[in-house]
């Protein structure tokens, strides 16, 4: 194993940051972000057999756990929360986890992420087992909260990933799937909720999106399965029934997208009929 280089707790390339005109300071940390994609695209390769691998369990009827602390774990808990209205899978199938429980989604939790027990045991809450897979999220690869739970997952032949912006990190030798997306100093050094914390939710997207369309969620292009949760949605699920069926009178379509609940039962039930 090669050693273990802290990338993201280098110092910024930028100095006395709170002389610089606001006009700069934006146009720099532009500067920094547009680099980011590119150390994504750099991890595809581990992205792809991260991806592979949740698929196969999701479709024998796994779950997906995101477990994280700060950001990163946020990010996660965003993720997995967008999964049912955009692709209409149960609550549940997507889980995220974040050290200090709920509180920790809008306030810091003091200390929450440096127990290597508590991860696990948030697991064992919704009643772990090898059919799952679980992605811990640490942009560092230190946080114990994570380590710790991926190492019990591993005791008990459950699959495990990571996503980090580390080279070689703790959290990635915990993991069947590490994913490594160095984006180098941040702009505020130690700061990973920046360029950091823009990798981990471009792979998160990455993930969960190419998940979904193996799970069928996804015809065409279209989230045929979404959640009719407000007018917009609605609206849209509207346009794809009438484009689905080669309609042009908006109501009737709309009676059918309501009836059936979804895009894709009332072209089904359209078509069938």
């Amino acid at each position: 194993m090669s050693e273990f280089i802290k990338v993201t707790e280098q110092a910024s390339i930028y100095r006395h940051l709170e002389n610089m005109p606001i006009l700069d300071l934006l146009k720099n940390i532009n500067k920094e972000d547009k680099t980011v994609p590119e150390a994504v695209e750099r991890a595809i390769p581990q992205i792809e057999k991260l991806v592979s691998a949740i698929s196969d369990k999701m479709l024998a009827g796994g779950r997906l756990f995101y477990i994280g602390a700060g950001t990163s774990g946020r990010l996660g808990i965003v993720d997995a929360s967008e999964c049912p209205p955009t692709f209409g899978v149960p609550y549940g199938l997507v889980i995220g986890l974040i050290a200090g429980g709920e509180k920790a989604i809008t306030q810091a939790v003091e200390f929450a992420e440096d127990s290597a027990e508590d991860g696990w045991t948030d697991l064992q809450k919704h009643f772990i087992s090898d059919k799952d897979v679980v992605v811990g999220l640490a942009a560092s690869g230190t946080t114990p909260y994570v380590i710790g739970a991926l190492k019990q997952c591993r005791k008990r032949g459950i699959i495990t990933g990571s996503i980090s912006c580390n080279p070689s990190s703790p959290v990635s030798a915990e993991a069947d799937y590490p994913v490594e997306v160095v984006v180098g100093p941040e702009f505020v050094t130690g700061s990973t909720r920046m360029k950091s914390g823009t990798a981990q939710k471009l792979v998160l997207n990455m993930i969960s999106t190419s998940i979904m369309i193996q799970l069928g969620r996804v015809e065409d292009n279209k989230m045929v399965n979404m959640q009719l949760s407000n007018v917009k949605l609605v609206d849209r699920g509207v346009k794809m029934v009438m484009d689905g069926l080669s309609l042009t009178d908006y109501e009737k379509a709309k009676d059918l997208l309501l009836k059936h609940g979804s895009v894709k039962k009332a072209v089904e039930a359209a078509t069938a009929s």
